[in-house]
């Protein structure tokens, strides 16, 4: 298996609204930049894939638009997901792993700004005994945040200390969409109140991953990438414990997060990271996270604000990989954990270890 890296990341500045922008306009900036960055050309890339939703959208295969953007001609080796655009990196990470490609464009995008986002993503419940009932992703989040109080592992000051802290890194994150401390505001589902969820907005995201010597060529400090994987919780959410997340723990320990450079540490040890970002979309599923991967205060998380600072769905997942990759190109990280998630309650987890190499002293 070749080694495969990060060298590229670029997002845009998300957004309450986007209106005077189709999904294409607001792309194709940040595919340019992503671009420039590496200073390769549409041409030069060996594969390119995508994540974002026909649901947000409104109309079927609506992905296709976006490769007007990309430049589909001359053809080009294209996939997409229906997913964030995290499992599009994995595609395209195993792409790479093959040696079917050498280098690969990943992009992702969502607009949540035209409807109601609460009731579209009820179309991914259930569809005999739950998606009748209606409950929309706030609804199902407090459930999941009840339970977490009921069990002691957290309380209402506690999940309002996430959001403080999560706000007030955002501050030096030009992208996010909230910047800065402010009030936890009314209760919208007993226990979480309007800071304890995630800003609706549009943006995108896009990365670019090369294998081996092509991505020194590319960037001065790779960001490698060390494992991925990715865990499926069961459907039903009434068969699942809300309070904990064994696929995000599963998927941390098959990608590697419980080990070091230096040998395995072994299941349920603390991972060995200096920084995580997690994809929260609700403070309390934060805490959830930090209890299966076994976080403890050493490790910064969601130094770029996270998913409360900015939550473009369909791309907030990919952007969590793309800020753990940031962090080491800079040389503020050595060995980061990025986690994404889909579904309800975190029913869906993938977990990236991403490492630089050595600084030269």
């Amino acid at each position: 298996m070749r080694d495969v890296a990060i060298v590229a990341f670029s997002q845009t500045d998300h957004r309450r609204s986007s209106e005077e922008l189709s999904e294409v306009e607001m792309l194709m900036p940040v595919l340019h930049d992503v671009l420039d960055r590496t200073g390769l050309r549409t041409g030069d890339i060996g594969f390119t894939c995508s994540g974002s939703s026909d649901y947000l959208a409104g109309r079927a295969f609506s992905f296709t638009m976006a490769l007007d953007g990309v430049g589909a001609w001359p053809p080009i080796s294209e996939s997409h997901v229906e997913m964030d655009g995290a499992w599009a990196l994995y595609e395209a990470w195993v792409k790479l792993l093959t040696g079917e490609a050498d280098t690969a464009l990943v992009y992702a995008y969502g607009k949540s700004s035209p409807g109601s986002v609460r009731d579209v993503l009820t179309r991914q419940l259930d569809p005999y005994y739950t998606a009748p009932l209606w409950p929309d992703s706030v609804a199902l989040a407090a459930l999941q945040a009840q339970a977490l109080i009921d069990a002691g592992d957290t309380s209402e000051p506690e999940l309002a200390g996430i959001a403080a802290r999560s706000r007030t890194a955002a501050a030096s994150n030009p992208h996010a969409q909230l910047r800065g401390h402010r009030d936890q505001g009314e209760y919208i589902v007993h226990p979480l109140r309007t800071g304890d969820c995630p800003p609706i907005g549009d943006g995108a995201a896009a990365v670019i991953l090369a294998a081996g010597d092509r991505a020194r060529e590319l960037c001065e400090r790779p960001a490698w990438i060390r494992g991925m994987d990715h865990r499926i919780e069961a459907h039903s959410l009434g068969v699942r414990d809300l309070t904990d997340s064994p696929s995000t723990r599963l998927a941390a320990e098959r990608a590697g997060a419980f080990e070091s450079p230096h040998g395995p540490k072994g299941m349920g040890g603390a991972p060995t990271v200096d920084t995580a970002e997690l994809h929260a979309p609700f403070t309390s599923q934060e805490v959830v996270l930090r209890k299966a991967l076994d976080l403890d205060d050493r490790v910064r998380v969601n130094p770029s604000g996270g998913a409360l600072a900015a939550n473009p769905v369909m791309a907030a997942g990919l952007i969590r990989i793309g800020e753990a990759a940031a962090g080491i190109h800079r040389g503020i990280s050595d060995r980061a954990l990025a986690h994404a998630t889909s579904g309800p309650c975190l029913q869906q987890n993938l977990v990236a270890v991403l490492e630089g190499e050595p600084h030269v002293r």
